[in-house]
C-alpha cells in the first residue's frame, strides 16, 4: 500500500481476528503498511529480526505499535517493556489497546513507557473509527523522532 504515508509500517499485536481485522481496516484508510502479530513471541521476533522473521535483521522499524494487552505466549506488558527498554525501539510510539480500562493496567502501561492507552469500543463502527483517528494522528499529526 503506497500512498501519502508509503514507508510508515503499523505493527499490530492482536491475536483476536475480528478485531485485528477491525483495526487493519481502519489503518489501511490512511495507507500505512500493516504488519499483524497475532501473538506477542511473534510481535517480539518481527520487531528484532529474530525466528522466523530473521531476515529482516528488526529493519525496517515500524512506525507505530498497536499493542493488546491481552496475548499469548508474552503478555501486551512484556512486550511493551522489552520494546521500551531498548535503545532500537524505545522511540517508537506503543499506543496500548485493551477491553480492559482498569485502572491498575492504564497506570502500569505508562509506567513501562506506553505513548497512549485506548479501551477498544464493542461497537465496530466506533471500533473503525477510533483506530482510523488514533492512526492518523500518529502517523500524520505527531511528530516523530528519528
Amino acid at each position: 500500500m503506497d500512498s501519502m504515508h508509503g514507508g510508515l509500517e503499523v505493527l499490530l499485536v492482536e491475536d483476536l481476528a475480528t478485531d485485528a481485522d477491525l483495526a487493519c481496516r481502519a489503518i489501511s484508510r490512511i495507507g500505512a503498511q500493516i504488519f499483524v502479530a497475532r501473538d506477542g513471541a511473534m510481535a517480539l521476533d518481527y520487531l528484532y529480526g529474530l525466528g522466523a522473521y530473521s531476515e529482516r535483521k528488526g529493519e525496517p522499524r515500524p512506525s507505530l505499535i498497536l499493542l493488546d494487552l491481552s496475548l499469548p505466549k508474552v503478555s501486551g506488558l512484556e512486550v511493551l517493556q522489552r520494546v521500551k527498554s531498548d535503545e532500537r525501539t524505545k522511540h517508537i510510539p506503543v499506543v496500548v489497546q485493551s477491553s480492559l480500562g482498569e485502572e491498575a493496567y492504564v497506570s502500569e502501561s505508562y509506567r513501562l513507557g506506553a505513548n497512549s492507552f485506548i479501551v477498544k469500543p464493542s461497537n465496530s463502527d466506533e471500533f473503525v473509527t477510533v483506530f482510523e483517528q488514533v492512526a492518523r494522528y500518529w502517523l500524520s499529526l505527531n511528530q516523530h523522532a528519528v
